[in-house]
């Protein structure tokens, strides 16, 4: 008996498996399966055939649509035996097939069918009993509990359980290798017409598709390779072709995780199936489709394809790239991404391709095709997303490690990246920067001369290679010009194409061939033969001097590729050194990651030779960045900026050098050490400091070395100055860290940079004395302690003798000021009673000023020629100089009063800075004094405590909270140090300060008798000191100080006054603040540095609250539009911080606004708008806006100046309109600007807050109010024209009325003038008669 069975309806009816009709349906819920699938089991093992019994198939099929209920046990058996019946009946076909007789092959058709049809279903049911397996897991312990039978129940239980853990995982790999069997047959010869045996393929192709769609059986490599293998052998041998592509399509549009497997699948039917059109099918489908930007799924999935298939099967997609490369102008970013990887897999398929490496002639076609892939990879460097230009950068890297150079390409690549330093984006630049470290790292120009990239070098190397050559074609003969078109053939071929020298040894036309570069575009094997063949023939037949022209000839081809080499060298570093600046300042970025390349971009280029000083200086400020863990965008985590700053200082200068005596290591990392100090500004020495004060911390510097720099240091024999200057430098910022390394040769310091040394070379002196400094100790202090671990000395110690010395030990030098402010800086950081030592300073320089000089004509011009080279000579100050303007001191003399002079103004200069200086040190140590007598109490107090009975726990915890509070307790001694620094210091009879003051009054207010440059600068510094000690003294005599910064015509001078004008302010900050005016004016100096210090010091006044803002807050907004950056950058940076404090940029607004658009201090209209763009970008609360709109709508009633119309609009279109009301009050105020719409940029201001309104306005809103405020404002803007117009015309009347009244009364004039008419009338030529 044989059952009715059509393969395409049962499929069909599947789909809707609920009302699927089994006529001997069984339902396994109502009794137990097992008997049942016993039956037909046994059954199909007796004979494969049986599948055909209607019984034994509706038995499957039964226990499939209730698979839900079916056991796993049963399921496992049910599929063994289905496998096993389908296998046999599979090999039974097979071995039928080779017979002739259709009708014996055709009668496998119907159990092939039935049991494909069974494996289908089966592949689809299986998923649901693992699912419900997984979900009634749980519950089973209950039920054997249930039971009384207690241990047989539940041990029942726990087998049934462990039975029903079947995975159909691991039959999966077993059950498409059936299928894959399967599709072996013959299928031609058993279903005659196609759509029978397309659906017979499709029965056995969809479990395939079925298990591909879950993801996590693609991820084990045994069932994605059988996956695959199904597909390909449907499609190669069965016809399977279009519906495998319409699966393969809508499994990349449903299913992100088969991207990449497809991929693999296709690439795999295309090599080992060798069946590449369902690719170029599916490429092409791809390449047809259209992907909007809102799309993010679909362009992902799709993009992931494309990519992966490049990367397996390069020329499949290359076939097909002119179609693929449509989707660089998609609007989807992914798909552009992805065809940049796909260019990139191309690329790296031609350039290893064996065309391009054995240059044959297929080489020219490949080298073409490379260029154009190049040409549009760097094209999309301009792409508008920054994602894509992103990853231009990062497939064009993976390019560069190639075999094959590619020099031509190299230089565009490092040009594009080094135009890419200015990208918007940050990943962007990052990328950019990455890929420049790639180039360096891997640039071809190392064969010959090392893999140096100096510039210089290879200048050099460049010129004598070009002056070889030309002296070489200057001495050929005759043979040469015989033979001279062989010779421009090559030549023409060697111009294009890039020479690898590596024939140091053999000049062979061959040799040469050999060593060219392999992308050249033009094959040349035979023309090199020729050649070569031609000199054998020459060689053999004419005579030997046309033997060695000819040899010759093929010398200059070498050279002429040597010349080649050199010049592709040279530009690259010329770009990679043009690109300097912009990667120094990425060092700044706020962008971790972009820092962190650009440090390792530095610290390559340093190892390699460029010119990359500046950039590895600035790196040194970096130290100061604050590290904390993050991640970049592919989830790396990124090393601190700090802790990879001392890992490239170690790499450069630090780390011993392979193959180097130990004591040669020493010697170069002091070496090194010394030369960081070499030309170093301030702010680099104190960064050095900060990084030698880590690494000695961390123990990273050797004590040999420490030990190498005093041998330099105390070194007898002559050195050059900067080195043993280097040295004490570098000694004393270690000894931040250890203090002993000064303190056990505090005698060697004494010797040298205090003795003969010292005073022949003042800095030297000036360093030493900033290492006895470190004796301190590096602790700060706490504020509100009274703790104080500070080490002081008996002034008996030889260390003040000698620092009193150095300072009075005769000198003519500018560098004495800077050596003498920091030896009364170690006095006052060491001595006890550094008071004591001071006044017989003071006595001695003041001896020394004022005596009468002997010889009062001739010394005084050759000390003053001597002072005044040296001024010539300008260094940069120390790293704790506290007084800038030491660096400033010049020594130019007035040759009209130096003959009445009776002192030596240089001594009066000396003693006049040491006054000032001694000074402000003394108001230091008075709070020193004040804190130790505060110390002092309270000990006594304590003492008084205990000694009563007090706890000494208690009596601790007492002094803690005293320590807290000292600050308040003990308000005498505060009082009493406050009365002596404000009446005794400069009015006290027993001060000796006292006498300097009015001294220093009649100096400074008296310029036009005392003229020298450098006196007036050391008075001035020293008066602003004064004024920072009493307040008495400062509001007697500040004026002077404003009138001096108003009138000197010395640019250090005043930008000395500006500093000490801050410091004056922080000490007495209510008569500052009167006169703060004058403050603001140094903003508009013509001196770069004046106007950066006057911008410092009210950024920093303004911001502690030491100084009100009244108004004059235009003047710091000019700044931000400053030509010079480092004016622009400081001014933004304290509209930043401003806008932190509540309000402040708010309440100054409309002064701002005001003070640039109109009167004295208004700027150009270009510079206003991009100012109040900025200034705008801080107001950020919708309430401010609001009130900033009625306040402008105000200002337009007050104003008749067009241009103050056109600010104002302006700034009106710089708020956001976010909220109804503002658009409420811009309406309101319509009767104060609706005549001035007119003018030329208002009405097109408020078009763009109209725009702005109707962007922000939600969607259920109607937009009548919006057009009617248009409407009405075209109107007026209508009206005022037509008024503009009428005023033009009447005006115009006006005129011509006056210029005819004019010409009226010039005419009655003219008749009045006129003689009485005579008795004739006269001609008019005869004018003249009237005078004769």
């Amino acid at each position: 008996m044989s059952v009715s069975f059509e393969l395409q309806d049962e499929l069909q009816a599947l789909q809707d498996i609920e009302n699927y009709d089994i006529p001997n349906e069984q339902d396994p819920n109502s009794h137990d399966p097992g008997p049942l699938l016993q039956q037909a089991v046994g059954a199909i093992a007796h004979s494969s055939e049986e599948i055909t019994d209607p019984e034994i198939f509706d038995i499957f099929r039964s226990l499939l649509k209730h698979s839900d209920a079916v056991a796993g046990p049963y399921m496992s058996k049910m599929l063994d035996a289905l496998l096993s019946a389908f296998g046999a009946q599979i090999d039974a076909a097979i071995r039928d097939s080779k017979e002739e007789d259709q009708q014996i092959v055709m009668a496998h058709k119907l159990p092939l069918e039935m049991y494909a049809f069974l494996v289908n279903w089966f592949v689809g049911a299986a998923e649901k009993v693992k699912a419900m397996g997984e979900e009634d897991a749980p519950p089973a312990p209950v039920k054997a509990r249930r039971g009384r039978g207690g241990k047989a129940g539940s041990s029942r239980a726990a087998a049934a359980k462990k039975a029903e853990q079947w995975t159909w995982t691991d039959q999966i790999p077993g059950t498409l290798e059936l299928i894959c069997k399967a599709l072996k047959l013959k299928t031609h010869r058993i279903w005659v017409t196609s759509p029978e045996r397309d659906a017979f393929i499709t029965c056995l192709t969809r479990p395939a598709y079925h298990v591909a769609e879950s993801e996590q059986y693609m991820k084990i490599q045994n069932v994605r390779m059988h996956v695959y293998k199904v597909i390909c052998l449907a499609v190669k041998h069965h016809g399977h072709t279009l519906a495998a592509q319409i699966n393969i399509m809508q499994s990349l549009q449903y299913y992100e995780h088969l991207s990449e497997p497809m991929a693999e699948c296709l690439s795999i039917l295309a090599k080992e199936f060798d069946h590449a059109q369902l690719g170029d099918e599916i490429l092409r489908e791809i390449a047809g489709k259209s992907f909007s930007a809102q799309d993010t799924k679909g362009p992902r999935a799709f993009s992931r394809f494309l990519v992966r298939f490049s990367e397996e099967s390069p020329r499949s997609v290359l076939k097909q790239i002119s179609l693929l490369i449509g989707h660089l102008d998609s609007e989807s970013y992914p798909m552009r991404m992805a065809i940049v990887e796909v260019i990139g897999s191309l690329i790296r398929e031609l350039a290893t391709s064996e065309d391009m490496t054995s240059r044959t002639n297929g080489s020219n076609q490949a080298s073409k095709q490379l260029d154009g892939l190049f040409e549009l990879l760097l094209s999309r460097t301009l792409d508008l997303s920054s994602y894509v230009r992103s990853k231009v950068f990062t497939t064009l890297s993976k390019m560069l490690d190639l075999p094959l150079r590619l020099p031509e390409q190299r230089l565009r690549i490092t040009r594009a990246a080094v135009d890419t330093l200015e990208d918007k984006a940050s990943t962007v630049r990052k990328a950019a920067v990455s890929i420049l470290v790639k180039l360096i790292l891997t640039h071809p120009y190392g064969e010959m001369y090392g893999g140096d990239l100096n510039l210089e070098k290879w200048e050099e190397r460049y010129k004598t290679w070009k002056d070889k050559l030309e002296e070489m074609e200057g001495g050929i003969g005759k043979a040469v010009e015989r033979d001279q078109d062989d010779k421009e053939e090559i030549d023409s071929n060697v111009d294009e194409e890039d020479g690898d020298e590596d024939e140091d040894t053999e000049m062979e036309g061959t040799d040469v061939n050999d060593d060219g570069d392999a992308s050249s575009d033009n094959p040349k094997p035979k023309k090199r033969k020729a050649t070569r063949k031609s000199t054998v023939n020459v060689t053999a037949i004419v005579s030997e001097q046309e033997a060695l022209a000819a040899l010759e000839t093929n010398e200059i081809l070498a050279m002429g590729l040597r010349k080649k080499y050199c010049t592709e060298a040279l530009d690259f570093v010329r770009t990679l050194e043009g690109g300097m600046v912009l990667l120094t300042q990425l060092l700044g970025s706020t962008n971790k990651a972009e820092v962190l390349e650009s440090m390792e971009f530095f610290r390559v280029a340093s190892e390699y030779q460029l010119a990359s000083a500046e950039g590895i200086k600035r790196m040194l400020h970096l130290i100061w960045h604050k590290d904390n863990s993050s991640t970049s965008e592919d989830g790396k985590e990124l090393k601190g900026v700090r802790s990879r700053l001392l890992e490239c200082y170690r790499m450069l200068y630090f780390d011993p050098l392979p193959d180097m005596e130990p004591k040669q290591q020493v010697n170069r990392i002091a070496k090194n050490m010394i030369e960081l100090t070499y030309e170093a500004t301030l702010a680099e020495l104190t960064s050095l400091e900060e990084m030698m004060r880590i690494m000695m911390e961390d123990g990273q510097i050797h004590y040999d070395v420490i030990n190498k720099l005093w041998q330099v240091y105390s070194a007898p024999q002559a050195l050059p100055r900067s080195q043993r200057r280097g040295a004490i430098i570098i000694l004393g910022m270690l000894a931040l860290s250890k203090r002993t390394i000064i303190s056990e040769k505090v005698d060697t310091l004494l010797k040298i940079g205090l003795g003969p040394f010292g005073k022949a070379d003042l800095t030297l002196a000036r360093y030493t004395c900033l290492a006895l400094q470190r004796l301190n100790g590096s602790a700060k202090k706490v504020k509100g302690s009274l703790l104080d671990k500070s080490l002081r000395m008996g002034m008996d110690n030889p260390i003040f003798r000698k620092l009193q010395n150095t300072i009075e030990h005769p000198c003519r030098s500018k560098d004495w000021f800077c050596m003498a402010e920091q030896a009364i800086n170690t006095i006052y950081a060491l001595g006890e009673h550094p008071d004591e030592l001071c006044n017989n300073l003071l006595k001695n320089l003041t001896r020394r000023a004022f005596a009468k000089r002997q010889d009062a004509e001739d010394p005084p011009s050759e000390p003053n020629t001597d002072t005044m080279e040296v001024d010539q000579e300008m260094e940069p100050p120390g790293p704790a100089s506290h007084a800038p303007s030491s660096t400033h001191i010049s020594t130019q003399q007035s040759s009209t009063s130096e003959e009445k002079d009776l002192g030596d103004v240089f001594h009066l200069s000396q003693l006049l800075f040491v006054v000032g200086h001694v000074a402000i040190k003394h108001i230091v140590f008075l709070e020193l004094v004040e804190r130790e007598w505060k110390r002092q109490k309270d000990e006594k107090q304590l003492g008084e405590k205990l000694a009563a009975g007090g706890s000494p726990g208690r009596a601790n915890k007492e002094t803690e909270e005293l320590d807290q509070v000292a600050g308040n307790a003990e308000d005498e001694i505060g009082e009493r140090i406050a009365a002596v620094r404000e009446t005794e210091l400069l009015y006290g009879e027993q001060s000796l300060l006292k006498l300097y003051g009015p001294l220093l009054v009649h100096v400074c207010g008296s310029p036009h008798k005392f003229k020298n440059r450098t006196l007036r600068a050391a008075a001035t510094l020293s008066f602003s000191k004064f004024l920072c000690v009493s307040s008495q003294f400062c509001d007697q005599h500040h004026h002077l100080l404003f009138k001096i910064l108003e009138t000197s015509r010395d640019p250090n001078i005043r930008s000395n006054i500006v500093i000490a004008l801050g410091d004056v302010a922080v000490s007495f900050s209510n008569i500052i603040d009167e006169n703060s005016n004058e403050l603001y004016k140094g903003l508009s100096d013509g001196d770069l540095v004046v106007k950066k210090n006057t911008l410092m010091v009210l950024t920093h006044l303004i911001l502690n609250g030491m100084i009100k803002v009244k108004g004059q807050l235009g003047e710091m907004a000019k700044c931000v539009e400053d030509e010079e950056p480092r004016i622009a950058d400081l001014a933004k940076l304290f509209f930043t911080e401003l806008s932190t404090k509540d309000n402040a940029i708010y309440n100054n607004l409309p002064d701002v606004i005001s003070h640039l658009s109109t009167g004295d201090h208004a700027v150009e209209e270009e510079i206003f708008k991009s100012t109040m763009r900025y200034i705008f970008s801080f107001i950020e609360k919708e309430k401010q806006a609001e009130n900033i709109v009625e306040k402008l709508c105000q200002r337009f009633r007050l104003s008749e100046d067009p241009r103050q119309w056109r600010d104002i609009a302006f700034c009106l279109s710089l708020l956001p309109f976010k909220s109804e009301r503002s658009v409420k009050k811009l309406i309101e105020g319509l009767q104060f600007y609706r005549d001035k719409l007119h003018e030329e940029g208002v009405y097109d201001r408020f078009s763009e807050i109209l725009s702005k309104a109707r962007s922000n306005k939600s969607a259920n809103k109607p937009d009548t109010e919006l057009n009617e405020f248009e409407s009405i404002l075209d109107e007026h803007r209508r009206q005022g024209e037509e008024d503009q117009a009428f005023e033009k015309r009447v005006e115009g009347k006006k005129a011509a009325a006056k210029r005819k009244a004019t010409r009226r009364s010039a005419r009655k004039k003219a008749v009045e003038a006129e003689p009485e008419p005579t008795s004739h009338a006269l001609a008019p030529g005869d004018d003249d008669d009237l005078y004769v």
